[in-house]
């Protein structure tokens, strides 16, 4: 295994988040994110400025609802639920109870089911981070799925640097910072650990912030490989190439996981604009979808939050148009 030790001296990203959880008394957990550029980053040109598209106004919520034109988007990125078995789907632990609506307990976040509401939880959930992962990926690669399939699994909030092909940015830094474009490419800010190759990742995970164990669907190597491949071939291409855009001088957030087929659409968009995100796992099971809940009165994923226009916002093919509009160049 590789493994290389960092000095941080210098930060080895674009963007050092720090990101603190802090009980709430009854509302909503407070969220912080401060970000300071590296020293190694120039700063965005004075005449590049961020803002939504003109009168551009966040839709409302619309749970499982997919836009006619879009539908043929959401059942490929569908397939990788049937050929990966629903992997990251779920986080580690979890478990779910029927209760009905009117003994469910009032604020609390429940997925309707008929007269019932689902109280979905994890037992199992290992540390957590101080500082968010950061991982250098792109969305078409098997290897790289693997990776974010252990992340949901595991609830990890992460800061991803998207490496589509010809993107001038972190593809670059990946070859600076680990000696070769290899991908994924993970950094664990609060070990100084950095590392290439895709199982060797999910161990070192699972090992830090897990139970140790690898889920089965994750260790049986090259047959894990090929189906994540396969689980791709209903979006083939998406996620790999790079659209010139601008580059925000803050990451922006998205709270989404792995299997979802809308998050899918999402994450495939803001990697091929190169944008740097940070992505709060938020699973079936996941306390963070409580978080979000009591945050903005709702939970749904995707979920956008862009510091660098103040747009928040649910549905993802509206965040798609968000996305393109504000940031390609």
């Amino acid at each position: 295994m590789a493994v290389r030790i960092l000095n941080f001296t210098t930060t080895p990203s674009s963007f050092r988040p720090s990101i603190n959880f802090r009980p709430g008394n009854g509302r909503a957990n407070s969220l912080r994110l401060s970000a300071a550029k590296s020293s190694e980053t120039p700063p965005a040109p004075a005449d590049v400025t961020f803002s939504p598209p003109p009168d551009f106004k966040p839709p409302e919520p619309k749970v499982f609802a997919v836009q006619p034109d879009k539908q043929s988007d959401i059942i490929g990125a569908s397939l990788a639920l049937f050929l990966r078995f629903g992997y990251g789907v779920f986080v580690s632990g979890y478990s779910v109870n029927f209760i009905p609506k009117n003994e469910f307990p009032p604020g609390k976040y429940g997925l309707e089911v008929g007269d019932f509401k689902l109280k979905e939880t994890s037992n199992n959930l290992g540390p957590r981070p101080e500082k968010p992962i950061e991982i250098y990926e792109f969305e078409s690669c098997p290897f790289c799925r693997k990776v974010r399939e252990i992340v949901a699994i595991l609830d990890l909030d992460v800061l991803y640097y998207p490496c589509p092909k010809d993107g001038p940015n972190f593809r670059p830094k990946v070859a600076e910072m680990g000696g070769k474009k290899q991908f994924p490419y993970m950094v664990d800010p609060n070990t100084k650990i950095a590392m290439y190759e895709s199982d060797e990742i999910i161990k070192y995970l699972v090992e830090k912030y897990g139970d140790g164990k690898v889920p089965v669907l994750l260790s049986l190597g090259l047959l894990t490989t090929l189906t994540a491949g396969f689980a791709m071939m209903g979006r083939t291409g998406k996620g790999s190439s790079y659209t010139p855009a601008k580059s925000p001088p803050e990451p922006l957030e998205i709270w989404a996981y792995e299997a979802s087929p809308f998050c899918k659409v999402v994450r495939e968009t803001l990697v091929e604009l190169e944008l740097p995100h940070i992505l709060r796992s938020c699973a079936r099971g996941s306390p963070k979808r409580q978080i979000l809940y009591e945050k903005v009165g709702h939970f749904q994923a995707p979920y956008l939050e862009d510091p660098n226009t103040g747009i928040q916002m649910f549905e993802s093919a509206d965040i798609v148009e968000y996305l393109k509009a504000t940031y390609t160049l």
